[in-house]
């Protein structure tokens, strides 16, 4: 089955949903470029991780602490001698400590065959990249060393929670953003803003001068790995997304699932 939105499907947003679907999301890149690209190029599927702390606010439902409560016990036999009582045992209680959690990001790159040159970086934001932590500031001085470097980067944001990574033009606002930033082209770059309403743009992929550069079209390998996946099978659209839509974009979400019977 289709996805019923014509740009990015707001439910594959949810955290339970997104690891996957990033996953699913650089194979369908991969699979899309390489033949494309060969033989003077490969698509390298690389893995970065991140050590974070599990903030106690994340840990919903997780009691801080259990408590067994003692019963007691009432002894019928009435004395008018004072008995010291001992009190009982100490039981220990069980509690949450902010254990660190191992995070895996995968991500592509586009390497020269005979030199093994990487050419074109292409990101794919997760939420560890767009709340504040170890995880945020890992990718941005990444993403700095990129900026000062030949190599291109294609930085995909497909997440509406969390804070955008940054730009001189701040003012831009939108819910998804694709950034192609050409090495000889920079401090310039071209971003690519969208909202839900919005299919998601196609961009060209930058490799060195005077090659043809191939078009991503992003919509299609989503939509292909929504279907393949089989996520119209596990996505309720009788109930609202995680994160939650602007009051706007609940009212015109209605309106396109209405449309086609699923709500």
């Amino acid at each position: 089955m289709a996805s019923p939105f014509p740009g990015m499907n707001p439910y594959l947003e949810h955290p339970e949903l997104w690891a996957g679907v990033h996953l699913l999301l650089i194979a369908a890149l991969t699979d899309s470029l390489a033949p494309q690209l060969r033989p003077k190029y490969r698509v390298a599927v690389e893995v970065r991780i991140y050590e974070i702390t599990r903030e106690k606010s994340l840990l919903v439902g997780i009691p801080d602490v259990t408590i067994k409560r003692q019963t007691s016990v009432t002894n019928p036999t009435i004395s008018n001698v004072a008995v010291a009582v001992a009190a009982p045992p100490v039981q220990p209680l069980t509690v949450t400590i902010p254990a660190p959690e191992t995070v895996k990001q995968g991500y592509l790159e586009v390497r020269e065959v005979a030199t093994g040159e990487v050419v074109t970086a292409i990101e794919i934001l997760s939420p560890v990249n767009k709340r504040s932590g170890e995880g945020r500031k890992a990718y941005k001085i990444k993403r700095e060393l990129v900026f000062k470097s030949a190599t291109h980067l294609v930085e995909i944001d497909l997440l509406r929670a969390g804070k955008s990574m940054p730009i001189l033009d701040n003012n831009i606002e939108s819910n998804y953003r694709i950034l192609v930033s050409r090495s000889n082209r920079r401090p310039l770059a071209d971003l690519y803003a969208f909202n839900l309403q919005n299919a998601i743009p196609s961009f060209p992929l930058p490799l060195q001068e005077g090659d043809p550069e191939p078009l991503v079209d992003l919509q299609s390998l989503l939509n292909g790995l929504y279907d393949r996946a089989g996520y119209d099978l596990v996505i309720d659209y009788s109930q609202e997304p995680l994160p939650a839509l602007s009051e706007a974009d609940t009212a015109w979400a209605d309106g396109v699932l209405r449309e086609q019977v699923l709500r």
